[in-house]
């Protein structure tokens, strides 16, 4: 397995209309896109800074993993998960990581945000750190 770099940082946030101010107006960051992902029940916004990006995320329904991650950090949000930009297949990588015994939650990659392929790795294996790993958009 390759890791190119961090694709992004996931911010799980209460509502995308509120935060994306704050990082347009007061950081000077623009947003480059906002995309919704049904099969996730979540709307993302994202902001580049250098090669990496913030993804901001908002849960579409009550039962949405983000939505209750919101709820369980009393409604702030917060740093969701770390993202990282495989370089040579996310298929790859969860094939190598379970042979060593890291528990995934994707057995195989699915479709993420800008249409990336992406898994996730569950955060009992990576020391209590929600692990995305992402094909990378530059290979």
């Amino acid at each position: 397995m390759e890791i190119s770099h961090i694709e992004h940082i996931g911010i799980a946030v209460p509502s995308l209309d509120e935060a994306i101010p704050f990082y347009e107006k007061m950081l000077g960051l623009k947003c480059t896109a906002i995309e919704e992902v049904a099969d996730q029940k979540v709307r993302t916004a994202f902001f580049k800074v250098g090669q990496t990006k913030i993804e901001l995320l908002e849960g579409t329904a009550e039962d949405s993993a983000i939505s209750k991650f919101v709820a369980n950090n009393g409604g702030r949000g917060g740093i969701q998960h770390m993202a990282f930009a495989i370089a040579d297949g996310v298929a790859n990588a969860l094939g190598e990581l379970e042979e060593k015994g890291c528990r995934l939650i994707d057995k195989a990659p699915r479709k993420g945000a800008e249409g990336l392929n992406i898994a996730f790795l569950h955060p009992k294996s990576t020391v209590g750190t929600l692990i995305e790993l992402c094909e990378d958009p530059n290979k």
